[in-house]
């Protein structure tokens, strides 16, 4: 565990999330062999909750200081949002353009991925509203989500994607490999994100601490029913519940009960992740699609 006596730069050199978290809190480089509570006293940081943060990302342990500073706290943390909605996710979504995009120009899947990946991005921009707004209580349910979209993204380019490039030496494979290291890393440093909200943010507002576990063991996928196809490939082509019940003369309450054993067996939640994964096993007609 860090002390306020030890040098910064040791946990910079030695530690490969401490450079974000010190960016986060506004301290910066050139800090010489200063003492971590040196740097901090230079930038009106308070030491014991800067301790606090580093040694729950590093160890994922807490030496619970004696009192938690509320205003160093929300310093860190809109320095986090201001990265990931101005800086990470911007420069994530042109890499993943770069990568995919040139896959097959014959094939929507590579815009499905991107569609999946803004809406991704859409929740959390939500997410980091309400936060800035100081509504934590009420939103702290979406964290998973969030996280569990990413992971989709993830594992929708993984399965799906078309491997068939116009590449000759391998430089889109190297990209997409670029990307998905990268796709791990914000997946990680969101959900650590997320965690350093809920457990010290939140207990220092509301002296209440909540035990959220965010890593669970994702599903195994199980076979669509041929009912379950038939919703399905309603659902792609853009039919509503009502609609689909109509189409395949059944109840509102089973289409309902249907879609959600669909997202469950294949662990997708978003329509065009339930597209391409109707494309690839042959379920549309590629060029029936809008």
């Amino acid at each position: 565990m860090y002390k306020g006596s030890d040098k910064i730069c040791d946990l910079m050199s030695h530690e490969e999330d401490a450079i974000q978290i010190i960016s986060r809190f506004g301290l910066e480089m050139g800090v010489g062999d200063q003492t971590i509570e040196q740097v901090c006293a230079s930038h009106g940081v308070h030491t014991p909750t800067f301790l606090d943060i580093v040694n729950y990302k590093v160890f994922h342990q807490r030496v619970v200081p004696a009192e938690i500073d509320i205003p160093t706290l929300q310093r860190y943390l809109h320095n986090a949002h201001t990265y990931f909605l101005d800086f990470r996710l911007p420069r994530l979504r042109r890499a993943l353009i770069e990568a995919i995009i040139p896959a097959d120009p014959t094939t929507k899947i590579p815009g499905l991925i991107l569609r999946c990946y803004d809406e991704f991005v859409d929740e959390i921009r939500t997410h980091i509203e309400h936060e800035n707004a100081g509504m934590f209580d009420e939103h702290q349910h979406d964290d998973q989500r969030i996280t569990d979209k990413l992971t989709e993204i993830k594992n929708l380019i993984i399965k799906y994607y078309p491997t068939k490039t116009t590449s000759t030496e391998g430089t889109v494979t190297y990209t997409l490999i670029s990307v998905m290291s990268e796709l791990w890393h914000t997946e990680q440093d969101f959900a650590d994100h997320c965690a350093i909200e809920d457990d010290i943010l939140r207990p220092a507002m509301t002296k209440v601490m909540p035990p959220i576990h965010r890593r669970h063991q994702m599903p195994e996928s199980e076979e669509l029913s041929d009912r379950e196809r038939d919703v399905l490939v309603q659902v792609v082509r853009g039919l509503s519940n009502k609609e689909i019940a109509d189409v395949l003369c059944i109840s509102m309450h089973t289409v309902i009960s249907h879609r959600k054993n669909i997202t469950r067996k294949l662990n997708i939640h978003s329509t065009a992740g339930l597209t391409i994964y109707a494309i690839v096993n042959k379920l549309v007609d590629l060029n029936s699609l809008e």
